[in-house]
């Protein structure tokens, strides 16, 4: 169905994340931190960052993170240079100018792995695109931390971009797989904390029913080469705990997203997860909420990575980022 390039990709992705699942089930030998590590150096190798862009290491309400801008000549009036290597690292002084679009993405994994060196590719392409600061923070993870810690910091890093004087309107969402889900929950506590909301999120193959009630968790098992919902139900318990998988704040489509910002929603046609978004979208545009659904052929479980073999993926994340524009736009 994919081209060799692809399929040679996505068996060394399936190959690094094997060790992930050995440790969630407890088996003899299996570390954990090394899984976790080796599996995001994995990441970081099979999906590079693109040319032209600048990468710097920096702190997000106390969370490591990257901050991925597009190189000197495609910045805009009034954009905020990142520290270089040997100058004090954080955000942006209040004395420059904010006229300059921020990323806020929060990155895949099942709440238990993945992180921000292993997106650096899709960063920089959303960097690119839309012309802005991206920043990747590297949230806790479970188990050391379960629910509801990816929330609180994904909470966390959004305020502290408001405290540094970046406009709502100028700040933008985005995020893939559990980064997905985060995105919609992220933007109901922002509005829960009255709060301005953001420009508008986009979800990227969301995981949005961590309880796999849908029923492409049975009539796509199988078809997604990178997804299935054994591997998932592990994670779900690593995450959750003793809190129920229903808990609208760890599965969206059972909230109440009444008064949030725009959403877009992309799912591959393949995904175990596809009914997900698709309920997911529905309780939006019910809730009154502008969504935009995109459901790709064939695709699998965030095709985005691959958008160095994969076209599907790069115009993917083209239509992602007129989205979050257009959202920039209306404000």
């Amino acid at each position: 169905m994919y081209s060799e390039s692809v399929n040679r990709l996505l068996e060394q992705w399936r190959t690094s994340a094997a060790p992930l699942e050995r440790a969630l089930k407890g088996e003899p030998g299996a570390d954990w931190p090394e899984a976790r590590e080796n599996y995001l150096a994995a990441l970081a190798t099979l999906f590079p960052a693109p040319p032209a862009v600048h990468i710097a290491d920096t702190m997000l309400a106390g969370q490591p993170t990257s901050l991925i801008t597009p190189s000197q000549a495609e910045q805009p009036a009034g954009f905020i240079t990142p520290p270089r290597p040997g100058q004090p690292t954080g955000l942006a002084p209040r004395s420059q100018p904010h006229a300059r679009r921020v990323l806020l993405y929060l990155h895949g994994g099942g709440y238990a792995s993945g992180g921000r060196r292993g997106y650096h590719g899709l960063g920089g392409r959303f960097a690119r695109r839309l012309n802005a600061q991206v920043y990747i923070p590297d949230y806790r993870l479970a188990p050391e931390h379960p629910f509801p810690a990816a929330i609180d910091d994904a909470f966390a890093a959004y305020r502290a971009l408001l405290a540094d004087g970046a406009e709502p309107a100028s700040i933008m969402l985005a995020g893939d797989s559990a980064g997905g889900a985060l995105v919609v929950t992220l933007l109901r506590k922002i509005r829960d904390a009255g709060l301005a909301q953001p420009a508008g999120g986009v979800a990227l193959s969301p995981w949005a029913d961590i309880s796999q009630s849908g029923g492409s968790a049975v009539s796509r098992e199988g078809r997604d080469p990178l997804c299935g919902v054994a591997f998932l139900n592990l994670l779900a318990r690593n995450y959750l705990g003793a809190v129920a998988a229903t808990h609208p704040d760890a599965s969206p489509v059972f909230a109440d997203v009444s008064g949030i910002a725009p959403v877009m929603i992309q799912v591959g046609e393949n995904e175990v997860m596809l009914s997900d978004a698709l309920r997911l979208a529905a309780r939006l545009g019910e809730q009154r909420v502008r969504v935009t659904l995109e459901v790709w052929p064939a695709m699998f479980h965030v095709w985005h990575l691959c958008a160095d073999v994969l076209p599907e993926a790069e115009r993917a994340i083209a239509n992602a980022a007129a989205f979050l524009l257009g959202t920039q736009a209306d404000r």
